[in-house]
């Protein structure tokens, strides 16, 4: 034993000496020594070094462990990896979007339930105590009718799913909680929130860069000799490894093949142009088509009920959703003419597709603003006559007994006369566009995609022609039109949660259940694309569309709050000229100071100036992104003239 310490301290010192010798300096020789001096100690400092080497083991264990369980804690992570592996990134992309989309809309819900809902149940008035709270008598024999229901009428419509359930007294229970104060609030954060988190998505994604086209040189070399994970040990992550790997090599061979294609750059023109021509006649066509069905619709509704079909009952939903269905493939086909590279064709179905979903929306929400103007004079109707009937009842009743003291009316809540409540019959309408959105979406993939898939495997052997190779064949996955909805669907719930609350509940189910059935419908009845091609490493072009449908959603619910009045019995800004009033009136019961602050805050000068400086600051950053994004362009083209000149003077000296 001493004999082999002392050889271990002299092989010690010579390689000191060595390291010395070849240019180290003393502080390195010092941290060396410090790091191995307990491998060559005698008794306790030797155990502690193997204790310190024991415990860093352990550390490196416990934070690879921690970092499998937080990806094992990623919901829906394997399922999400699985699609990528066999259909690619680009197909991935949605699902990566759809979990982050449910995401978002958790926190919407903790908001308005936790804000609005929660409160009102707790410390609001119970159910039937007041008018808006019951279902009038005239509706109670049918209110729990299975096609009411579906509807959303009977007891849905007077429950806390909808807006004209929320009370109007300025606090509620023991807490002195301002209900409508906070639905105001929470209606208007929601946006706000949802600005902020897209804006810090695109800009994480811009800080990952790239668009997914270029990866340099040597890119098959690389694939092929890097691309394998060794420390796999599991047959069915080998199968996906190596589906992922095939994958990624389709995916670059479309990217050669599209770097080195020629073309008849007139033709293309000229087929790009007619193209553009036919899409922009579907929209115009699209869009009066949706207004003449909603005028039709609004006629319907002064019809009696019992004597129209299903179809007039439902046809805005369903003509709607039938656009949605029938346009996306007939642009797809139309987009053939153009033959851009799969990327940036995407990008052309999404903006063609966005366009419709949008010109759609809003031909649907101008003429609900003609149904509403009509249901506001129907309210100022009937509120006159109610006032009048009132004051005849004080006057009789004075003049009859004799006195002053007049009793109010005994009315039953269900009994008591009381307008439309247009929030409410907004909030119907897009829960309405919802569901039937879902199940259009549903039975869309079973028999669109399901039913195609079960006759193409059970029947090509029995029929005329290979149906696999030719019609029908096992459909491929829309990526366009599937990421659309769920913008579009995105959109409908912004509008519409100020209106109903209950809506953004609905849609946390709505992605719940689209992530479990798309995924097995993805897996089980389509196929990769023909040409595969790989998504954009930053989806900014999908938080873009979303940014600008947040936008276009914030409008109408802005121009609602400031300029349209609520209705006069129902929801908690009833009794007010405008809904923002509750906000004038809370700053009247602040001390005088704070009142003066948000004053001056909200000069509209002030606020001018703010908008000018923002605009500023938008400006220079922008120019300063693109500088330095130019800049990293010629410092990467030097690397490569570097890189280049490298490689021609080694073959030279060779």
């Amino acid at each position: 034993m001493p004999h082999r310490d002392f050889l271990l301290q002299c092989s010690f010192l010579f390689l000191m000496g060595h390291l010395l010798f070849t240019g180290w300096n003393c502080r390195e020789c010092q941290t060396f020594v410090e790091k191995f001096e307990g491998a060559l100690g005698k008794g306790k400092g030797r155990k502690l070094y193997a204790y310190k080497v024991m415990m860093a083991k352990k550390m490196i264990k416990f934070n690879r462990d921690f970092e499998n369980f937080k990806t094992a804690c990623i919901p829906w992570e394997r399922k999400i990896k699985e699609v990528e592996s066999h259909f690619g990134s680009s197909v991935a992309s949605y699902f990566l979007f759809l979990r982050w989309m449910f995401g978002l809309n958790m926190v919407l819900f903790g908001f308005m339930f936790g804000l609005v809902v929660l409160p009102e149940v707790l410390m609001g008035l119970p159910y039937g105590s007041i008018p808006r709270k019951v279902v009038p008598r005239a509706e109670q024999a049918n209110a729990m009718d299975y096609s009411v229901l579906l509807d959303f009428g009977g007891y849905c419509q007077y429950s806390i799913l909808f807006y004209g359930y929320y009370n109007d007294a300025r606090t509620i229970g023991v807490f002195k909680f301002r209900l409508p104060l906070s639905y105001l609030l929470v209606g208007v954060g929601i946006f706000g929130y949802s600005l902020m988190v897209v804006i810090r998505m695109m800009a994480r994604n811009s800080n990952e860069g790239g668009d997914g086209g270029d990866e340099g040189q040597f890119t098959f070399s690389f694939k092929m000799f890097t691309s394998w994970d060794y420390l796999i040990g599991n047959p069915e992550t080998a199968d996906n490894k190596f589906a992922s790997v095939t994958t990624s090599f389709k995916e670059s061979i479309v990217d050669e093949q599209e770097n080195q294609k020629d073309e008849n750059i007139h033709l293309r023109r000229f087929l790009r142009v007619l193209a553009n021509f036919l899409i922009l006649c579907c929209l115009g066509g699209s869009g009066f088509l949706i207004y003449y069905v909603v005028k039709q619709s609004q006629d319907n509704a002064k019809k009696d009920q019992d004597e129209l079909t299903w179809f007039q009952k439902n046809e805005v939903d369903v003509v709607m959703s039938l656009l949605g269905l029938v346009c996306p493939p007939l642009f797809e086909t139309i987009a053939e003419l153009e033959e851009y590279h799969p990327r940036v064709a995407l990008k052309w179905q999404l903006g063609r597709i966005f366009a419709l979903f949008l010109g759609n929306l809003y031909t649907f929400l101008f003429a609900l603003f003609d149904e509403v103007n009509e249901k506001l004079e129907e309210e100022k109707s009937i509120k006159n006559a109610t006032m009048w009937s009132l004051k005849e009842y004080y006057a009789n009743y004075s003049s009859y007994h004799n006195t002053t003291d007049v009793p109010p009316l005994d009315i039953a809540p269900a009994d008591v006369v009381r307008g439309p409540c247009w929030e409410t019959t907004v909030g119907v309408e897009f829960m309405k566009l919802t569901v039937n959105d879902i199940e259009v979406t549903y039975i869309t993939i079973l028999i669109g995609d399901f039913l195609r898939a079960v006759i193409v495997r059970f029947l090509n052997y029995c029929w005329c022609w290979d149906l696999e190779a030719g019609f029908p064949s096992y459909g491929e996955f829309d990526i366009s039109g599937n990421v659309l909805g769920l913008i579009f669907n995105q959109g409908m719930i912004w509008m519409g949660a100020f209106f109903s609350p209950g809506l953004v509940g609905l849609n946390i189910l709505r992605l719940i259940s689209s992530m479990y059935f798309q995924c097995w419908a993805v897996m089980a009845t389509n196929v990769p694309h023909e040409r595969v091609f790989k998504a954009s490493k930053s989806n900014n072009f999908y938080m873009g569309l979303l940014l600008l449908v947040l936008f276009l959603s914030l409008l109408p619910v802005i121009y609602i709050i400031m300029t349209m009045p609520p209705s006069f019995d129902c929801g908690p800004f009833s009794g007010r000229e405008k809904m923002y009033d509750v906000i004038l009136e809370t700053l009247e019961e602040l001390p005088t100071f704070i009142g003066n602050i948000v004053g001056y805050a909200t000069n509209p000068g002030l606020i001018l100036s703010a908008v000018l400086l923002m605009v500023l600051a938008i400006y220079y950053l922008n120019v300063t992104s693109k500088n330095y994004e130019n800049a990293n362009l010629e410092l990467r083209k030097k690397m490569q003239m570097v890189n280049d000149y490298e490689h021609v003077n080694k073959h030279s000296q060779l």
